[in-house]
């Protein structure tokens, strides 16, 4: 039978999600989804009921509903849309270049014991360094424009997926390895039908994270480099014109938006590619 555990490549007592039924799996999305609304249907109702006790001027905190009414102004304008595709695209070249460099280091030295050894005083030391410390040396190297972003994000979005890349690509299971040596394997061929496949959704969970942090470093060196283009460099803008706060809450809520959409996206390519994590008990 193809609806087996067997047949599907499961473990034994075990099923994915697509083998449950049908009816059960659209009641456990509806009820997310309705967890979801009425999480942010309250969260909405608190703000706006402390924003419109006064307890703050309007021109320094207006009210939520003004907020959400400017947010979807913003959504329906071509010219900040095109502010909002500038810092994806820094974001994505930045990912990009960010996870070509890491997986291709992390596994030159996950594959070798010395390199682990040696490499991790110098990870250790270099990955605390916050990003956003590094900005007025990027000013100073790369100006203040495009290039100066991509470096930035791709600093930052390099060290969740290099550890990710080292940790998974240096702690597969020795049995698999060493059988895969009986075999008469290669290292070559151990390290692409062994290692990478075993590493790789630690490597994809690196990524997701990275990609979080990608996007708060890109608004953020729009927002304290004065760049020309962004999220950022918009809040920037309104923020220094004055009386225009809903339109600065409202650029700071369309990038949360944004970080949420990418999370969800990058969750569902997950949960597509590596399925088999999510495998659940089956009821005897």
């Amino acid at each position: 039978m193809s609806g087996t555990p067997e047949a599907t490549g499961a473990p034994a007592g075990l099923r994915p999600p697509e083998a449950m039924s049908g009816a059960s799996a659209a009641r456990r999305g509806a009820a997310s989804v309705f967890r979801n609304v009425l999480g942010v249907a309250a969260f909405f109702l608190v703000l706006e009921f402390v924003t419109s006790l006064g307890l703050v001027p309007a021109i320094y905190l207006p009210r939520a509903s003004t907020v959400v009414v400017r947010t979807f102004e913003l959504m329906s304008d071509t010219r900040f849309l095109m502010q909002v595709l500038a810092t994806l695209e820094a974001w994505a070249i930045g990912l990009t270049l960010a996870t070509l460099i890491s997986v291709t280091i992390g596994i030159l030295i996950g594959t070798s014991d010395l390199a682990y050894r040696m490499s991790s005083p110098v990870i250790e030391f270099m990955r605390p360094i916050p990003s956003v410390a590094l900005i007025p040396l990027a000013i100073l190297l790369w100006g203040q424009g495009f290039a100066m972003k991509v470096i930035l994000v791709a600093y930052a979005a390099s060290w969740p997926i290099l550890f990710n890349t080292v940790y998974g690509v240096h702690d597969v299971d020795p049995i698999a390895v060493q059988t895969a040596r009986c075999f008469g394997l290669k290292r070559r061929a151990i390290l692409w039908r062994i290692n990478l496949p075993s590493a790789a959704p630690l490597i994809f969970t690196g990524i997701r994270i990275s990609a979080s942090i990608a996007l708060i470093v890109v608004i953020g060196s729009e927002l304290l480099a004065s760049t020309d283009s962004g999220i950022g460099s918009y809040i920037l803008f309104v923020s220094l014109n004055g009386g225009h706060m809903d339109s600065v809450l409202a650029g700071a809520a369309i990038a949360g938006i944004v970080g949420v959409l990418i999370n969800s996206l990058l969750g569902m390519i997950d949960r597509r590619m590596f399925a088999w994590r999510y495998y659940r008990v089956a009821a005897p």
